[in-house]
């Protein structure tokens, strides 16, 4: 029997993990990438020797498909502090795990962010998540984030001013509309492992998936015109064919896919900042707690990991959640906006921070209202020897399109070998 052969469109980590998975099994696996690297929407870029992430991303240690797919030492992980600094009131107040921070989970218990009967329903809320398995949480009755929140009985304070920022800045989107299943899925990655950036940049984690792969087997500047069963056209009006092709490329302005439905996305706003000196110490999330925006949550990529910018300087990331509607501002009203709010939050020093780059990301994250989730799991056979694979057909997560990709490989093999 001759060799499987695999086509794949896309070198994000769905593709990635696809063609690993593949490469496994016996099968040629060949990846066809439109950019001039890998990594998709997991990219970063040097600016001036700066190390800028396409967006803010992290990765949590605890998602069960990295901890099997990635060597977590050899990306060298550098881990946030447990907790988050919450802007209220003119003053910055922290919320840490208690469990991982118990000396500023307990000064956290004192802060005006929510009473203590919304702390004691985290303890309950996070002691339930850690106990179920993640099939259970995807099998639950579905509906929105807020909704599930109200039903654990957290007050409106505590929604308004932690909830809302926190999961905001994860699902791109303060309605807090996502899926409950997905709220559920993340709090508990949150609560069983750390928060980490890889010492390279987010990209390092797609590089080392397509560092698995033989040399030749990711084609980079390879733009897809035309899919079909099989087949390929290529931009440059090369044909290609194979036994199957799996589409992981679910972005605008990619090739027609029969079968594959469209996807909603929520969009975001990046801006990075070169600072002589950070605004705060900790290696820690900052959030909005007074909803008076634009920024919705801020953060020191180099207090993380110092390699993200040069020994003499701090790197300041500052995210806009946008949603499904779409950024409203222009560019430069945009970094004004953000000027005067960080202006208020840091005082001064911020006539100092210097615009690095901005990053408008329309297509940023897949959108997960309900029944986003229904089924937990969607289908990766679209037709004839024609599949797909990506976060929006799993959940919206490096753990969704990591998983999403080794099934698109699975089903190839369970059809075809």
């Amino acid at each position: 029997m001759s060799q499987l052969r695999v086509l794949v469109v896309g070198a994000g980590l769905a593709g990635l993990s696809c063609a690993r998975r593949l490469r496994e099994a016996g099968a040629e696996a060949l990846v066809l990438e439109a950019a001039d690297d890998v990594g998709g929407r997991v990219s970063t870029d040097l600016v001036e020797g700066f190390q800028l992430d396409r967006g803010f991303q992290v990765l949590l240690t605890a998602y069960p498909e990295c901890r099997r797919r990635l060597d977590y030492p050899a990306l060298d992980l550098r881990p946030f502090f447990p907790g988050a600094l919450v802007r209220l009131g003119g003053r910055f107040h922290i919320v840490a795990d208690p469990w991982r921070a118990p000396l500023a989970g307990l000064l956290g218990a004192f802060a005006p962010v929510g009473g203590l009967a919304d702390k004691l329903r985290i303890a309950r809320l996070r002691r339930r998540l850690l106990a179920s398995d993640l099939e259970a949480i995807f099998t639950r009755p579905e509906r929105t984030t807020l909704e599930a929140l109200r039903g654990e009985g957290f007050s409106s304070t505590m929604i308004d001013r932690f909830f809302r920022p926190f999961l905001g800045g994860i699902f791109l989107e303060r309605e807090l509309t996502t899926s409950s299943r997905m709220f559920e899925f993340v709090y508990k990655m949150f609560s069983a492992g750390d928060t980490a950036l890889p010492a390279a940049g987010m990209q390092a984690i797609p590089r080392q998936l397509a560092g698995g792969l033989p040399r030749g087997a990711v084609r980079t500047g390879c733009r897809v015109e035309e899919v079909g069963p099989g087949r390929l056209l290529l931009e440059s009006g090369e044909r290609l064919e194979g036994d199957a092709v799996v589409v992981a490329n679910a972005l605008p302005g990619g090739p027609e896919v029969p079968g594959q439905r469209p996807v909603a996305w929520c969009s975001t706003t990046c801006l990075y900042f070169s600072a002589p000196e950070p605004p705060f110490e900790r290696p820690i999330l900052a959030l909005d707690g007074d909803g008076e925006g634009p920024v919705n949550n801020l953060c020191v990529p180099s207090q993380v990991a110092p390699s993200y910018a040069p020994p003499d300087r701090a790197l300041i990331s500052a995210s806009v959640v946008h949603g499904e509607d779409g950024e409203t501002m222009r560019a430069d009203e945009l970094e004004a906006a953000t000027r005067e709010q960080m202006g208020r939050w840091f005082g001064d020093a911020v006539t100092s921070w210097e615009l690095l780059r901005a990053y408008r990301i329309r297509h940023a994250l897949p959108g997960q209202k309900p029944p986003h989730l229904e089924p937990p799991r969607r289908p990766v056979r679209l037709n004839d020897r024609l599949y797909a694979c990506g976060d929006h057909l799993d959940n919206a997560s490096i753990q969704g399109a990591m998983a999403s990709g080794r099934r698109a490989a699975e089903a190839v093999l369970a059809d075809l070998n």
